[in-house]
């Protein structure tokens, strides 16, 4: 029994000991470079042609000023001639490796996606929408139970003492995946940093939501003095990525270490605790070991469109239905519970 609650601590630590082994080699390739960097001055790979790279869609010149240039919505449908050149290029030379006999190699940090309709990563965008829908079904439906289903106090108020918390977790984390799905549509400086910061946001909140349930923190004080450094250290973190520098490792430094404690936490309290359903939570940390898991070891792309970020967005679906319905089954056990002391 104590082997079985030590080992997801013990994979944790050597998945995070591990971490970084791969490197991104494609956007090094002297060959992709040189590509690149002809498709800029010429406009062309081959025989596929980019007309933005000198003149919008419209013929203007690209050194029009701004009131001449296309609106924001129409630039965001197309690609601007180094994205269009680098995704050209990409694929030229992923073919040529697959006739050598050579395996995939990451370009600036990502694998040799295909897009679809436009979208860079339709997979990862479906799956994203896919778990939004899941999460405000959760959301909902946990709404609907604690304000109509369930007794509430003669103020009117609910008599489950997390409430609140699970409605701001709700609504994180919709935000989160909304910017998740926007962000592997289109990769730009402004979706990057939104979906980042949110991820960080998420990742704070549920360790906070974790202590204080884990630990049944009911005083307002004690709440207060436990989520407020954490709420500011977030916060600062956020403030750093977007204000100050965007060092992509440290957020991905920040945002493990948040989402391991938060996990460690819940593991304990799983093993320690007689709460009937106990057994989700347990279903829900060997799902975040998954997701922890494919986010730090990758491996090519299936077909071209699913790779191991995507299959982590794929385990967070029944990962997210699972925790809503911990967070059902435990509201309804603590009502009960409280209910029975009142009387």
């Amino acid at each position: 029994m104590v082997t079985s609650r030590r080992l997801p601590v013990f994979v944790l630590v050597f998945m995070c000991f591990a971490a970084g082994i791969s490197a991104s080699d494609g956007d090094a390739d002297p060959i992709y470079i040189d590509c690149v960097e002809q498709c800029e001055k010429t406009g062309c790979v081959g025989v596929i042609c980019f007309q933005h790279c000198n003149m919008t869609s419209d013929g203007k010149s690209v050194s029009d000023p701004w009131y001449l240039q296309e609106p924001l919505y129409i630039k965001w449908k197309k690609w601007d001639c180094l994205s269009g050149c680098r995704y050209q290029c990409m694929l030229v030379r992923e073919e040529e490796r697959a006739k050598a006999g050579d395996t995939p190699v990451k370009y600036h940090g990502k694998w040799p996606l295909k897009r679809a309709f436009g979208i860079e990563e339709p997979v990862t965008v479906a799956l994203s929408a896919l778990n939004l829908a899941v999460q405000f079904h959760g959301w909902v439906s946990f709404f609907i139970l604690v304000n109509y289903r369930l007794p509430l106090k003669p103020t009117r108020q609910t008599y489950y003492e997390y409430t609140g918390l699970w409605h701001i977790y709700g609504t994180l984390s919709m935000n989160f995946l909304f910017w998740s799905a926007v962000y592997h549509s289109r990769d730009v400086e402004m979706t990057e940093k939104l979906h980042y910061s949110s991820a960080a946001a998420i990742l704070g909140f549920s360790l906070i939501v974790a202590i204080l349930r884990a630990f049944n923190v009911r005083s307002e004080a004690t709440r207060v003095m436990v989520a407020a450094p954490l709420i500011a250290f977030v916060t600062t973190h956020i403030l750093y990525l977007n204000c100050y520098q965007f060092d992509y490792g440290l957020n991905v430094k920040v945002c493990l270490t948040l989402a391991v404690a938060q996990l460690l936490i819940w593991v304990v309290w799983a093993g320690v605790s007689n709460h009937p359903s106990r057994w989700k939570i347990r279903l829900v940390a060997v799902g975040e070991c998954l997701i922890i898991f494919f986010q730090i070891y990758d491996f090519p792309p299936f077909w071209g469109f699913l790779d191991a970020h995507g299959v982590s967005h794929a385990i967070a679906i029944p990962i997210s239905f699972i925790l809503w319905g911990f967070i059902h089954d435990d509201s309804g056990y603590r009502t009960t519970a409280l209910l029975k002391k009142a009387k």
